[in-house]
């Protein structure tokens, strides 16, 4: 059992977390994940490792479904059945480059821990993080202050530029020279930085955020086809070559299960009004 020591509600559907997770937290780095049971009867999910430190594993999760409902259910001092990790391949780091990285929506937690951890090497770090809307921004102080150059972007332009982070990309590209351009969030937002960045001929890494059950490479929920190869995200990945990733094919296969997670969702529901707190 792995106890949560901390929690904090970010946004009304976003939360952070702190578990007690010494074995987990002993050799993380950028980019890895764990994956998470919160019941003996529950499914298996992946969530990225926002910070590990002090025997602690961080994460910063979003209420989408069944698992995370339930997971949001809990409270300090209750615990998580089972925490395994830390998985994936780490975030390759270069040294004294110029490097953008743009992070969409909740991918803005996955990215800000490579936003510190490449500033603290001596990377010029530019950021640019995106939301639909001024209530849905998290993290914009910690990315702020770790950044080089930091750009926010809403949909609605209610904070920061108005429209898509592809425009203030373009815009840099136009004006200067990066070495590499890092992009995590929704599939639909890396595609359309990877077909930008291409058109420039920056190199460009995204974090596939596939379907995913044991996180070793068996199950082969989480494939996902790089330059005509087939690949696992939880052992060859996270982290591909923009330019190479099919986007869509990894768009229509994250569809597949709407229809039964939607049950699972409308289940966990139910259960949690009997059941409001272990």
């Amino acid at each position: 059992m792995y106890k949560i020591l901390e929690k904090k509600r970010l946004r009304p559907t976003v939360t952070f977390m702190k578990i007690e997770a010494p074995l987990a937290s002993r050799n993380a780095k950028p980019g890895q994940f764990i994956i998470i049971r919160v019941r003996p009867e529950g499914e298996r999910i992946p969530l990225t490792i926002y910070e590990a430190s002090n025997k602690t594993i961080s994460i910063i999760y979003q209420v989408v479904g069944a698992t995370t409902r339930l997971l949001d259910a809990l409270e300090v001092g209750d615990a998580i059945l089972d925490v395994a990790g830390p998985l994936g391949t780490p975030t390759h780091l270069p040294v004294n480059q110029r490097i953008i990285i743009v992070g969409g929506g909740l991918g803005c937690a996955i990215a800000y821990p490579l936003v510190r951890s490449m500033q603290e090497i001596g990377n010029e770090v530019t950021s640019i993080i995106g939301f639909r809307n001024r209530d849905l921004v998290i993290l914009e102080d910690e990315f702020r202050s770790s950044s080089t150059h930091f750009i926010l972007v809403t949909d609605d332009g209610s904070a920061g530029e108005s429209g898509q982070v592809t425009i203030p990309l373009e815009r840099l590209l136009q004006q200067d020279f990066y070495d590499v351009v890092y992009a995590i969030g929704p599939l639909v937002m890396m595609k359309y930085v990877s077909l930008l960045t291409k058109k420039y001929h920056v190199k460009t890494i995204v974090s596939m955020n596939s379907i995913m059950v044991d996180g070793t490479g068996m199950c082969g929920g989480c494939r996902v086809s790089v330059g005509g190869d087939v690949k696992f995200a939880c052992v060859d990945g996270p982290d591909f070559d923009g330019h190479l990733v099919d986007f869509d094919e990894a768009i229509a296969r994250q569809t597949i299960y709407q229809p039964t997670e939607k049950a699972h969702d409308q289940r966990a529901c139910r259960l949690l009004q009997k059941v409001p707190h272990e």
